[in-house]
């Protein structure tokens, strides 16, 4: 009998343009992964059925008013299909929760960077401190993706899968709340 499960593997962009000209599916609330998303070629292994490739990006602009400093941020959160892939002979819809909800994660993480870049008082080392709050953030963001997959067993804990799911789901509506 053949496992079924996710293995989860995240790439950390720190700017947008890194990946410049590369296929990305922005995370939308409205729009959910479908398998003919994931075009990357998968790995000639024996345990992992997908992998979801997402990051999140930033690029921020300074500009000066009454003699004020003022910062604009855009964060983003990606999907890369060519870099996301699956083994058809060993997924199903599950699998494909598990994976929407990888790339979930990264888009509430996205949000909590945004929260915190909105809520710094910055000093004339913006670069570096923004670069700081991003580096944390990835780092959260790590340490909760490994929980995700420990917790649920990479999918195989359906049950566990689903209170997943129903959590994320909550936090990503709270944060939506969020001025």
């Amino acid at each position: 009998m053949v496992l079924k499960f996710s293995f989860f593997l995240f790439f950390f962009l720190a700017i947008a343009g890194f990946a410049q000209g590369e296929e990305i599916i922005p995370w939308s609330a409205d729009r959910k992964l479908q398998w003919s998303d994931f075009k990357g070629k998968y790995l000639k292994t024996e345990w992992a059925a997908a992998t979801t490739a997402s990051s999140i990006s930033y690029k921020f602009s300074t500009y000066e008013k009454d003699g004020q400093v003022y910062v604009d941020f855009v964060v983003g959160c990606e999907f890369y299909p060519k870099k996301s892939w699956y083994r058809p002979d060993m997924v199903d819809d599950l699998i494909l929760s598990h994976e929407q909800l990888h790339f979930d994660i990264a888009e509430l993480h996205a949000r909590k960077f945004r929260k915190r870049l909105a809520e710094t008082r910055f000093t004339a080392n913006i670069k570096e401190e923004v670069r700081e709050i991003y580096k944390e953030v990835l780092k959260e963001l790590y340490i909760f993706q490994n929980r995700y997959d420990h917790e649920t067993n990479f999918s195989r804990d359906t049950q566990k899968q689903m209170e997943w799911n129903k959590m994320i789901a909550e936090a990503l509506e709270q944060e939506a709340k969020l001025p």
